[in-house]
C-alpha cells in the first residue's frame, strides 16, 4: 500500500457532531454542512465486533520545574487521539488512575509517591512523550516525541481518594499555544499559497511538514494584528488551485486548512477528492474478510445529511451574488447554480446528474440566497513604497484585489456540498489513517440473510473528515466520521 498524499481536533464529546467546526479562532463560515440527517441507520457488524491490539508504550510528562518527568503508562486506562479536516490543530485525552505506585526518572524504579498532579506537578504546559501501538503493533504507532511532542492544555475532572486519583488530561499540539502569542502584522503579496507557508513558519514558528496545494489567484492583504491560525483559515475561503487553463478560474474554489500528526494541509477540496483511496473497508455480516479489504468494519451508521430547507437558505443549489463596484458605481449581478458547479468539480461520487443533483428541480431553478458584495477596488496596490503602489493602480484602475465575482458564490456552494453524506464508521485500530485521507467503503443493502450484494448508493468513495484513535486497556480501535458530496459508486475505483 502506499499512502494517498492527501491527508483540523474535533476533541468534542460527541464524535459524530458534524456541526463544530475549528475550535481555534478562525473558522470556514459555513462549511460545516450540517442539518438535521433525516435518513439515517446504524448496524454494528456480529461477524467481527471487538477492537483489537493497543498498546501504551510511552506516556511520559515532563516537569515545567527542573528536569524531573514521570511515565504515566501504568495508569492510562483511555487514550483518545483526534484529527478533523475543520480544525487547525490536533488534540488528545487521557484518562489516568493513579495508585501511588509510579515509575520515576530519577529512580528508575517502581516506587510510591504522591499523586502527580501535585509532586511533579502538572498545572498546564508540560511536554509530553506518547507512543501507542494500533492493532497493527509496530507498523503504525502514535509516537508524539522531539519536536512532535503535544502539550498538557489543562487537568479537569479530577477525583481525588486516599487509595487512588482519577483525573484527565487534556493536550494539544505546540502550535495551537502559539497561535495565542503571535500576530500577523505585514502587508502580504502575491499567491495565497506562498503567503500561507510564510504565515506558518515566519510568524507561527513552526517546524512541521506543510503540505500546500498550489493557488491560481493572487491577493494582496494586511494582517492587521490577527492570530496565524484566522488568517490561514480566512485565507482557505478565498483559494483557487491552480489550473491548466490559466485563462480560466474553473468551478473548483474551496480549500481546507487543517493539522494532523504529519503536519499543516492547506488543500483544495476538489484535489482531495481526485485522490487514491488509502485503504477499503467492508461491512458484512461473516467472520470472511473479503479479497481487497484491508479490515472489516464494526459497526456504522449512515447520515443522508439532505436539511432542503437549510440548504436553500445557504443557496447550496442557486444564488444570487451583487457585486458593487465604488469606483465606477456600477453594480454586477452573478448568478451560480449546481448544474455550472458539476461541470468542473471531482466528485466522489458517480459522474451523472442523477447523483450529484439530488434536489428536484422546483428548488433549484432560482436562487434561494442573494449576498451583497463590494469589489475590492483601489485598495493594497502591490508594491512596496506609496509611489509603486500607485503606479501600478494607475496602470490598472478597474482591476479588483480579489476576484470575489468569479470565486466567492462556487466557493460557498463547494463547502457545503463537501458534507452532502455523512457516514460513521468504527474499525480495529489504524492509527496510520489521517483526516484528509480518502477511503473506499463497501455497505450491503439492509435485507436479510448473509447478502453479498453492495449497496451501490451507499458504497463507494469517502473522504475521512474527523477522526478518534482510541487505545484502551482492552485494545484499540480507530472512529472515523467520513463525508462525500454526491451518492453513488464509480465504476472504477482502486487502491495502490
Amino acid at each position: 500500500m502506499t499512502r494517498s498524499p492527501y491527508r483540523i481536533s474535533s476533541g468534542g464529546s460527541s464524535f459524530h457532531d458534524f456541526t463544530s467546526t475549528s475550535s481555534g479562532d478562525g473558522s470556514i463560515g459555513s462549511g460545516s454542512g450540517s442539518g438535521s440527517g433525516s435518513d439515517s441507520g446504524s448496524s454494528s457488524n456480529p461477524g467481527k465486533s471487538t477492537s483489537q491490539g493497543g498498546n501504551i508504550e510511552e506516556f511520559r510528562i515532563q516537569s515545567n520545574i527542573g528536569e524531573g518527568d514521570v511515565d504515566l503508562s501504568a495508569g492510562v486506562t483511555e487514550f483518545n487521539y483526534y484529527e478533523s479536516v475543520l480544525s487547525n490543530h490536533i488534540t488528545a485525552t487521557a484518562t489516568i488512575v493513579e495508585t501511588g505506585n509510579i515509575t520515576d526518572s530519577n529512580a528508575r524504579s517502581t516506587q510510591s509517591i504522591a499523586s502527580s498532579l501535585d509532586s511533579l506537578p502538572i498545572r498546564g504546559g508540560e511536554r509530553a512523550n506518547i507512543v501507542i501501538d494500533d492493532a497493527h503493533a509496530d507498523e503504525h504507532k502514535i509516537n508524539f516525541g522531539g519536536e512532535q511532542s503535544l502539550y498538557v492544555n489543562r487537568v479537569r475532572n479530577a477525583i481525588p481518594g486516599t487509595q487512588k486519583d482519577v483525573y484527565f488530561l487534556d493536550f494539544a499540539s505546540k502550535e495551537y499555544f502559539s497561535n495565542e502569542l503571535t500576530r500577523v502584522v505585514k502587508k502580504y503579496e502575491g499567491k495565497i499559497s506562498d503567503n500561507v507557508g510564510m504565515i506558518l513558519q515566519e510568524v507561527l514558528g513552526t517546524d512541521a511538514n506543510l503540505d500546500v496545494d498550489p493557488t491560481a489567484l493572487p491577493y494582496n492583504f494586511i494582517g492587521c494584528d490577527r492570530k496565524p491560525f484566522y488568517v490561514c483559515t480566512w485565507l482557505a475561503s478565498k483559494a483557487v488551485p491552480e489550473s491548466s487553463n490559466t485563462d480560466s478560474i474553473g468551478n473548483a474554489a474551496g480549500y481546507l486548512f487543517y493539522q494532523t500528526k504529519d503536519g499543516f494541509h492547506f488543500k483544495s477540496i476538489d484535489k482531495l477528492f481526485s485522490g487514491t483511496p488509502y485503504r477499503k473497508f467492508v461491512y458484512n455480516n461473516t467472520e470472511k474478510m473479503p479479497a481487497g479489504a484491508d479490515a472489516k468494519i464494526l459497526s456504522y451508521s449512515i447520515d443522508r445529511d439532505i436539511d432542503l430547507q437549510k440548504n436553500l437558505s445557504l443557496g447550496v443549489y442557486f444564488n444570487r451574488s451583487i457585486f458593487f463596484n465604488p469606483l465606477s458605481f456600477v453594480y454586477e449581478a452573478v448568478e451560480y447554480d449546481i448544474n455550472k458547479q458539476k461541470e468542473g468539480v471531482t466528485i466522489a461520487g458517480k459522474d451523472n446528474d442523477k447523483d450529484f443533483v439530488v434536489v428536484a428541480e422546483e428548488f433549484s431553478s432560482s436562487p434561494s440566497r442573494i449576498m451583497n458584495n463590494i469589489l475590492d477596488i483601489g485598495t493594497l496596490p502591490s508594491g512596496v513604497t506609496s509611489e509603486k503602489q500607485l503606479e501600478e493602480w494607475k496602470n490598472d484602475k478597474e482591476n479588483p484585489n480579489f476576484k470575489s465575482a468569479e470565486t466567492l458564490a462556487q466557493s460557498i456552494m463547494r463547502y457545503n456540498q463537501l458534507f452532502t453524506v455523512q457516514t460513521n464508521i468504527q474499525i480495529p485500530g489504524d492509527f496510520s489513517i489521517r483526516a484528509g485521507d480518502l477511503v473506499e467503503c463497501e455497505f450491503p443493502y439492509l435485507k436479510g440473510g448473509n447478502a453479498d450484494e453492495v449497496n451501490p448508493q451507499s458504497s463507494g468513495i469517502y473522504m475521512v473528515a474527523k477522526l478518534c484513535h482510541q487505545a484502551t486497556a482492552g485494545g484499540s480501535v480507530t472512529s472515523l466520521g467520513l463525508v462525500r458530496d454526491s451518492f453513488g459508486k464509480k465504476k472504477k475505483e482502486g487502491i495502490s
